[in-house]
């Protein structure tokens, strides 16, 4: 009888663990940007934050997604991947929307052709696709963004549809998708090495990253992923650690005078 009991717990503390897991993996992977988002909307500055680790997980996750069309992977991926791409979504509409108010003599710049016209900025006409590369993902609304995103899904679908029943696609299509994500790091680390220095970086947001790969890698250790998700994992832990190295390396030694504008940055918040 008091085995009996005894399995009984172990299967429900089991099923709890497995839950609590789930649950990690899936919002885990977007809680380091409630930090920069909260920062972005209180100084009301987006200087300090890449916009390309959005355009770096959004087409990881969207490969991602489909990937498990040619090989299954936990379902909590899947979600992870769904609700990544959601979050990406809402940091571009907030970074679109705090550059558009903060830089009114910009030129506005287009994903698509347009016919409107603007009073005070006239928009140069474009046919669809026919954009400026030197301003790719650097437009003035979040409708482009949306229809890059949008165009770039239905190409992945439809090549992913005509080659799914190749193993070699199908691997490749994995390895693209985890290795993109793993490179999720390297923009933000390029941003940092431009502006020498992480002033309006939420070193919050780099730390969750740090903690949270980690744990993601031993989590496709532990549940036998494709070999293609924990080997990028690793090598996504060592970005991490790559940019904790430069918030260390432009604090001790500054390369550029302290700014002073109105802005209060995230870094100083902490």
């Amino acid at each position: 009888m008091d085995e009996v009991i005894m399995d009984q717990i172990m299967y429900v503390a089991h099923q709890a663990v497995s839950w609590i897991v789930s649950v990690a993996i899936i919002f885990g992977g977007v809680v380091p940007y409630i930090p920069q988002y909260r920062d972005i909307r209180r100084t009301q500055n987006a200087e300090g934050f890449s916009t390309y680790v959005c355009l770096v997980l959004l087409v990881a996750n969207i490969l991602r997604i489909l990937f498990r069309f040619g090989r299954y992977f936990e379902t909590p991926l899947l979600w992870q991947s769904i609700i990544m791409i959601i979050t990406m979504l809402i940091m571009l509409n907030l970074c679109t929307s705090v550059r558009m108010a903060t830089e009114l003599n910009t030129k506005r710049r287009s994903f698509t052709a347009t016919d409107s016209k603007d009073e005070e900025i006239k928009v140069p006409k474009r046919l669809f696709l026919d954009f400026d590369w030197n301003y790719f993902w650097s437009w003035s609304h979040f409708v482009d963004y949306l229809q890059c995103v949008l165009v770039f899904t239905v190409l992945a679908v439809y090549v992913t549809y005509l080659l799914l029943d190749s193993v070699l696609f199908v691997e490749s299509l994995g390895f693209l998708a985890v290795f993109t994500e793993a490179m999720l790091g390297t923009p933000q680390l390029y941003c940092n090495y431009q502006n020498k220095s992480t002033e309006g970086m939420s070193i919050k947001m780099v730390l969750m990253w740090t903690s949270g790969d980690t744990f993601k890698t031993g989590y496709f250790l532990l549940t036998q992923a494709p070999e293609q998700f924990w080997i990028c994992g690793l090598l996504q832990v060592c970005v991490d650690f790559a940019i904790l190295f430069q918030v260390y390396y432009y604090s001790c030694f500054p390369q550029k005078p302290v700014s002073h504008t109105t802005h209060t940055t995230s870094a100083k918040a902490l």
